[in-house]
């Protein structure tokens, strides 16, 4: 079994195990189509591409990239080969940005075993390993999805309890309101902490040690047994922070899905700078 983060070295070692479904989620903001690309010019041998836009999200709900319906996911999962008792193993080259969405929905459903590659596809080539343009054709599964728990809506984020901390993990620059790149306004929720995806990582693009990844938690309050809610621009890299969560022993924050794109697009307030 395998649980939140896997090594290079140990998926090596398991990477002819039978159980095993690799998922390349390779994905970029500018280029939406370009992480299918570039699976095809390599990728590691025995991964099946998800694409954030197709796969992963879905046609309706609140935000930029709403959530799939659990019939439409269990659709999905099937089409990957991926039933309940397979060991799934997701990777992305942006340290888990994007892979930990699909992360996040499969632990969503209660899969155990599911991690994310530590240090991404980079972390695999650059210990000589192989890669491929190899297309495999994977056999159909069946996996029955339950309703998504451990999700909020805006109006929850709006009325939530003092104590409550709501995590903003998009990039500095867009907390403060400085630039906006594609949502309709800049700034940040009132009272979010900023913590980008980029603290979670080492100069290399790894994930920092459970006890670091707690002290950045404890530094914007975060402590075991608080409510935490965890949102970006539209609950994709939200799913970076659940993920360091829960690698530093803190539990599970909840989810706002519509995130920032959500928000931005109501007549909610807005803050700017560097302040909650």
């Amino acid at each position: 079994m395998v649980r939140h983060l896997i090594s290079a070295e140990h998926l090596a070692q398991i990477i002819d195990d039978r159980t095993l479904r690799l998922v390349d989620c390779r994905w970029y903001l500018a280029d939406p189509d370009e992480g299918a690309a570039a699976y095809r010019r390599g990728h590691i041998p025995g991964a099946v591409h998800a694409s954030l836009d197709h796969h992963l999200s879905g046609t309706t709900g609140p935000g930029r990239h709403p959530l799939p319906s659990p019939d439409e996911f269990a659709e999905t999962m099937a089409s990957l080969g991926i039933s309940p008792e397979s060991t799934v193993v997701v990777y992305d080259d942006r340290g888990g940005a994007v892979a930990s969405r699909l992360w996040w929905m499969l632990t969503a459903q209660g899969h155990t075993s599911v991690a994310v590659l530590d240090g991404g596809i980079q972390a695999w080539t650059t210990q000589d390993r192989p890669l491929t343009t190899d297309v495999p054709t994977p056999e159909r599964s069946v996996y029955d999805m339950e309703p998504w728990t451990g999700i909020v809506t805006l109006e929850e984020v709006a009325a939530r309890e003092p104590g409550t901390t709501l995590i903003d993990a998009r990039e500095p620059e867009r907390y403060r309101g400085d630039i906006e790149p594609i949502d309709p306004k800049a700034g940040h929720i009132p009272g979010a902490v900023s913590l980008p995806v980029a603290a979670n990582l080492d100069e290399n693009g790894f994930f920092r040690p459970s006890n670091d990844l707690a002290s950045c938690f404890s530094a914007i309050g975060v402590a075991g047994g608080a409510r935490v809610i965890a949102h970006c621009g539209s609950g994709v890299t939200a799913c970076h922070s659940i993920l360091a969560a829960e690698v530093a022993g803190l539990g599970r924050p909840d989810l706002y899905v519509g995130s920032w794109s959500e928000w931005s697009g109501t007549d909610q307030p807005v803050a700017t700078g560097e302040a909650p």
